[in-house]
């Protein structure tokens, strides 16, 4: 169950890094770049988590997209609403599959 969490975050996190592109919000340099570096951690630790045992990654993931979910009003693209939308929503998803991640046993092999 734990590696089916982690590709739904790797789906969710590459969705986030592209989508500065689909909805046309490349000149906004804050908006997309908050995007970019946050959809890039998430993928990079979601998948790393699939090799690891720990939850750490997950927790980091969590905290990613906390981060995420309030750069509309802290990096100031509440006015971008597509940009803003797509965070608040994309950044909730992140944070809820990560904390059920973290709480996930990982599956071990039996001899």
């Amino acid at each position: 169950m734990k590696n089916t969490l982690e590709w739904v975050n790797v789906v969710l996190g590459g969705w986030l890094f592209i989508s500065p592109w689909v909805f046309g919000f490349t000149g906004h340099a804050g908006a997309a770049w908050t995007a970019w570096i946050i959809g890039a951690v998430v993928v990079i630790l979601a998948l790393w988590a699939m090799t690891d045992q720990g939850t750490w990654e997950d927790w980091i993931n969590a905290l990613a997209a906390a981060v995420g979910f309030f750069s509309p009003w802290f990096v100031g693209y509440m006015t971008l609403t597509a940009a803003a939308w797509n965070m608040w929503v994309i950044a909730l998803a992140i944070f809820v599959v990560a904390l059920w991640a973290a709480y996930s046993p990982m599956k071990t092999a039996t001899t």
